[in-house]
């Protein structure tokens, strides 16, 4: 099992400067914990501060090095033309390969913000999906349906192919990853029990086209402490209020032998990578959490 991070790009900070270090400084504490890949999201119009992938993750790849990188891209909220420019120039930047990860993106408000609709999501979703594809293989690409642009091309194309994970929760959506993407994101909140049928109808989807599944990513909020009492005394209190709606069985929190299991836990049901999120803001121990990832990372290479 591989374990990467998907960094928190909303900080409540009076100095904008800040968050963007507590980013930098993540990012150090991930490499050094030998962390496999690196990830930022996408979300716009936001009323406190939230990073912009594209930029931050530019300025991230100075402390990255090599290994594989990617940003969640919200497809209908973007001209197709200029996402694909950006993760042109992205890919270009460092060694590591592009990963894409992508969704249909929620919030009447922030489609509206972003001049769009929700109702067109699907559809608008599909047909930047599939012209992506033929941009990033240097064709000249026509598009006349929720996105309209004449003999688009871009330049730098991706240094070799982006791979593209789709996230989905609903039956519709993970078929759609089955048949359009290399490799499924499942939901941060997902319960065990959710989490397990997921990735069975993910697998059963690929079958059923004919195709070998990809990888099978979820996302999880977790902190890692010294002991488990340490673990129980800062993270317990967040997820016993209700932490972002999460069913109590989604985040996770304890030592570095407790946290591997339930990542072992993970793997057995059939998911290839754990992508982590960090339960608590305090940047110290955050980065204290991501320090022990490394004791987990060596636990459960092997699952």
């Amino acid at each position: 099992m591989r374990i990467g991070i998907s960094l928190s790009s909303s900080h409540a900070v009076t100095d904008p400067r800040e968050g963007a270090r507590y980013m930098i400084e993540r990012t150090i504490a991930a490499r050094e914990a030998g962390l496999d890949s690196l990830f930022v999201g996408d979300h716009h119009a936001t009323p406190a501060p939230y990073y912009q992938n594209v930029p931050i993750m530019g300025r991230l790849l100075a402390e990255w090095g090599d290994r594989p990188f990617g940003c969640l891209f919200l497809l209908p909220l973007w001209q197709p033309v200029l996402l694909a420019e950006q993760v042109g120039t992205l890919a270009s930047l460092a060694e590591g390969r592009f990963i894409l990860q992508c969704g249909l993106g929620y919030g009447e408000d922030q489609f509206a913000a972003m001049g769009t609709t929700m109702k067109t999501r699907p559809s608008a979703f599909e047909e930047s999906l599939t012209a992506l594809r033929r941009l990033w293989a240097g064709e000249d690409v026509s598009s006349s349906g929720r996105f309209t642009f004449t003999a688009a091309s871009i330049s730098p194309v991706p240094p070799e192919p982006v791979e593209i994970w789709i996230a989905a929760s609903a039956d519709v959506a993970i078929e759609r990853a089955a048949r359009m993407g290399d490799g499924w994101l499942a939901a941060p909140g997902e319960p065990k029990p959710g989490a397990r049928h997921q990735v069975e109808q993910y697998r059963a989807s690929c079958a059923a086209l004919g195709k070998p599944a990809g990888v099978t990513a979820i996302r999880r909020d977790i902190f890692v402490g010294e002991t488990s009492e340490e673990a129980a005394r800062i993270a317990g209190p967040i997820v016993e209020k209700g932490y972002r709606g999460f069913p109590k069985d989604a985040p996770v929190y304890g030592s570095p032998a407790e946290v591997a299991e339930d990542f072992r836990e993970l793997a057995a049901m059939g998911y290839t990578d754990v992508i982590v999120r960090s339960l608590v803001s305090d940047q110290s121990r955050a980065l204290s959490s991501l320090r022990l990832l490394k004791e987990v990372r060596s636990m459960v290479a092997d699952a």
